[in-house]
């Protein structure tokens, strides 16, 4: 049956390509689809700097490059698609492509990932990878003794601000509401931070930027601030500051649409929309794994999805055998 697969991942990233190489080297037969390019959100990486035994200076395009093709050495499938849906029957799930056509297999994956909320202003998709960043971990040693700005209010960006107030002493923290969200012993270290300036009641409405003299290379300069009111709406009130880099850490959203709500296999979401697994990534639906930034725990690096997605296909892979013992293989 050509449309039928030992085990189906969904998400073509650090964990779903970690996932397809594990699981093609247990001899199974793997798609792993992908909705844009293999490699997800890692492409975008300028320098992928804290991967273990990576050498400094390999971008992620290089590194998402080399997981795919070592994927593919192992025998994985890989197809340009996204998927519709996920159903199950009996002990096979059936996953609808974008084009309509259903391909079954004993377990799925899902590796689709979370997406960084963006501020949608001005300069923000321009200066990305050019001193706009999502990651403080990733990216925060580009800017030592920079002046970095940081936009949110949550545990997220305060936990970042205090990583990056170890790499600089000119941290600004911008939040539109006059307190934060963060709880209250993360929120107190931003506080009593001496390296970090909070400003609330404030937020970013504009990133400005320079070119080189051939326009190539584009790099962050200046931010447009905005007072807000108690509501966190905007008052009118702009200013203009120079800044080297803005970190944005204003929420994700797991992808994860294909397993929960209504007329979904109703797999089991935290209080965020994370997907809920044990330490053998299955989901509380059984054959249904999960993997990298949308599952719910995750550190959210490349290093975590890649173990994550092997950990999965690992447990694919003995769900597997045992489904075998029981069912006619194709």
């Amino acid at each position: 049956m050509d449309n039928f697969y030992d085990l189906i991942i969904i998400g073509a990233g650090p964990a779903g390509l970690s996932a397809a190489q594990y699981a093609a080297r247990a001899n199974l037969k793997v798609l792993a689809l992908e909705q844009n390019a293999p490699g997800g959100q890692a492409l975008l990486i300028d320098i992928l700097e804290n991967y273990p035994g990576i050498a400094p200076g390999k971008t992620g395009f290089d590194f998402c490059d080399d997981l795919f093709r070592q994927a593919l050495s192992f025998g994985a499938e890989v197809k340009t698609s996204g998927a519709r849906s996920i159903t199950k029957k009996d002990d096979r799930f059936t996953v609808r492509l974008d084009d309509g056509t259903d391909l079954q297999a004993y377990a799925v994956i899902l590796a689709s990932g979370a997406k960084h909320k963006k501020l949608n202003i001005p300069g923000e998709d321009t200066y990305f990878g050019r001193g706009v960043s999502y990651c403080a971990t990733c990216d925060g040693p580009f800017f030592r003794n920079k002046k970095i700005f940081v936009c949110g209010g949550g545990d997220a960006a305060c936990d970042e601000a205090n990583f990056l107030s170890r790499l600089s002493s000119q941290i600004i923290i911008v939040h539109r509401r006059g307190r934060f969200r963060a709880q209250k012993a993360v929120a107190g270290r931003v506080l009593k931070n001496p390296n970090i300036d909070v400003r609330f009641n404030t937020t970013i409405r504009e990133i400005k930027g320079i070119e080189s003299e051939d326009k190539k290379i584009k790099k962050v300069n200046a931010v447009v601030l905005e007072t807000t009111d108690a509501n966190g709406k905007g008052t009118g009130n702009l200013s203009e500051e120079s800044a080297d880099a803005v970190f944005i850490f204003v929420g994700t959203d797991p992808q994860t649409s294909l397993i929960s709500g209504k007329d979904t296999i109703g797999a089991e979401l935290d209080s965020q929309g994370y997907v809920l697994t044990g330490s053998s990534m299955q989901t509380s639906v059984p054959g249904l794994f999960a993997a990298g930034d949308l599952r719910s725990g995750s550190f959210r690096q490349v290093v975590s999805a890649a173990g994550d997605g092997a950990a999965a296909a690992h447990h694919a892979a003995s769900y597997i055998e045992e489904i075998r013992g029981e069912a006619y293989l194709p």
